[in-house]
């Protein structure tokens, strides 16, 4: 059974952005694990950190990352994927202290790519993927950033598909790309997906039920964007894809 190991960065990219690939490729008989690293609960957050919590409408008391958590186990579900939490904490309990911040450039101090690419590494050594999905870092976050770092530090053998990072995509005409020249060379790849891939897909976006109105102004925001999109995810391609993943790149349910 061959494996699939995506990285994502927070509990919602990686259904975000390439769901429908990962319920076709579980569909299809791969093992399919979904990390994500920034899932660490944090006590007692203040400032920026908490507001990003309180702003949601949780009170200071709720933990918003095991919520969060049991959120992307419902998601995972729904793609019939594994999920793996790692406790890295998110860049606002990293110092950084707005919504701004998070866009702009990283920290000098934000020293956290040394403990992902460790991490990265046991999850390889675990796992032996066959091929990996990760983000590009399109739309420019911080910890999105930091783990495309920490992927190429960890230089892993597989294959990778690295994501278009939705809905960072679609908010801006021309999002901010910092590391576009990182995957400049790279082909092009894209996977289409029918009704039951789709259903998956907006299933597993849906559990996300803490981000929804932030991201797309509440479930049927969701809906809409995603009947936009039309079944469609891209990547850019690194390595030679294993034998078959060309047929489920170009449909996959």
């Amino acid at each position: 059974m061959p494996t699939a190991l995506a990285l994502s960065p927070h509990l919602d990219d990686a259904a975000f952005s390439c769901g429908g690939l990962l319920h076709g490729l579980a569909r299809d008989g791969w093992r399919v694990v979904m990390a994500t690293l920034f899932t660490a609960s944090v006590n007692r957050p203040s400032g920026f950190a908490l507001a990003c919590q309180t702003d949601k409408g949780l009170g200071a008391e709720v933990d918003y990352m095991r919520l969060r958590r049991a959120e992307d186990d419902a998601a995972a579900r729904a793609l019939g994927v594994t999920a793996r939490h790692l406790p890295f904490r998110e860049a606002p309990h990293r110092g950084y202290g707005s919504a701004p911040a998070l866009f702009e450039a990283v920290r000098a101090d934000d020293g956290i790519v040394p403990g992902l690419t460790a991490a990265i590494g046991d999850l390889l050594a675990e796992l032996r993927p066959d091929l990996l999905l990760a983000p590009q870092a399109v739309g420019g976050h911080v910890d999105h950033v930091q783990v495309v770092r920490a992927i190429d530090a960890a230089a892993p053998h597989a294959p990778i598909l690295w994501w278009r990072d939705f809905p960072y995509t679609v908010r801006d005409r021309t999002p901010k790309e910092p590391l576009r020249d990182r995957f400049a060379d790279l082909a092009d790849a894209e996977c289409r997906f029918g009704p039951e891939g789709q259903a998956a897909k907006g299933a597993a976006c849906a559990a996300y039920a803490t981000q929804l109105g932030f991201q797309f102004g509440g479930p049927e925001g969701l809906a809409a964007r995603l009947s936009v999109e039309g079944g469609v995810e891209r990547f850019r391609r690194e390595g030679d894809l294993p034998e078959g993943l060309g047929r489920i790149l170009a449909d996959v349910g």
